[in-house]
Parts: C-alpha cells; sequence; structure tokens
C-alpha cells in the first residue's frame, strides 16, 4: 500500500499540468487507471480524477507509481489532497448526511421563563500593525535600537 505523505502540493500541480497536455482519456490510459468520476480535484475551474492525479504525483514524489489497486478506500487520499489545499468533490454519503441533518433544539430544565441579562464584555482596543522603520539611506528594515546596522 502507497503511503502518500510524500506528494507535496508541487507534485500535484505538475501531475496536473501533465494531465492537460496528454488530456484525460491519455492520461489514464498512460499511467493505467480507470475513470472514477465519483472523485475529482478540482483546479482552476477544471475537473481531474483524484485517483490518478494521487498515483501520478506520488510517482513524481517518491519514483514509482502508486496504481489503482493499492488505494484501500479513498478517504486518507482525499483527506491529502485537501491538506494540500485542493478542492474535491466526492459522493454524497449517508455519514455526510447525517452530519447535514438539523438537530433537535437542546431541552431546558426550567420550565419558569428567563429575564434576559445583560453581558458586559470588556472592550478590546483594535491591534494595528505598524510598519516597520526603514533606513532612510540603505533602505534596510531599522532594529529595535532604531540605528541602521549597515549605515550606522
Amino acid at each position: 500500500m502507497a503511503t502518500f505523505s510524500s506528494v507535496l502540493r508541487q507534485h500535484v500541480i505538475q501531475t496536473l499540468a501533465e494531465y492537460d497536455t496528454r488530456g484525460g482519456e491519455e492520461f489514464l490510459r498512460l499511467y493505467g487507471f480507470t475513470a472514477q468520476p465519483e472523485y475529482t480535484v478540482v483546479h482552476e475551474g477544471l475537473s481531474y480524477d483524484a485517483r490518478a492525479v494521487l498515483g501520478v504525483a506520488h510517482r513524481l514524489a517518491t519514483g514509482r507509481l502508486a496504481p489503482a489497486d493499492e488505494f484501500h478506500g479513498m478517504d486518507a487520499a482525499v483527506a491529502l489532497l485537501r491538506k494540500r489545499g485542493f478542492e474535491v468533490h466526492e459522493p454524497f454519503s449517508a455519514s455526510a448526511a447525517r452530519a447535514a441533518a438539523p438537530r433537535p433544539a437542546a431541552r431546558t430544565r426550567s420550565s419558569a421563563p428567563r429575564t434576559p441579562t445583560t453581558r458586559t464584555t470588556p472592550s478590546r482596543s483594535a491591534v494595528v500593525d505598524e510598519a516597520p522603520a526603514i533606513c532612510p539611506t540603505c533602505f534596510m528594515t531599522l532594529p529595535a535600537t532604531g540605528i541602521c546596522d549597515t549605515c550606522g
């Protein structure tokens, strides 16, 4: 089984560029993958087969192609692609449906009406990032002393 932890974002980007250059069908045929439209990576408005992309990206990262039979479920692959900053579409599952279902409101123990209370929160001043001081001669950032290390 392939471990995909060595696959970086740059490997996936390179794979997507090759996918675009070769075309989807040729890319899948060349690397021995069959289309799996349920799982797609969406990048810059285009969709790509997630399993094939990750398998070839693994080749770029390690020198060894991760063939389709080494994917035991897509959960880890989807999680890794999302962790690398990619949008992944996957089939709608029953567990996702349960997570999206509205939950009933919690019951209160007291039946007496509540009186509104006012909360006072301490006021916080906004933190403003100040631009660092710059030496007018060499344009380097000044240290905390305010004296340029280069110009003196």
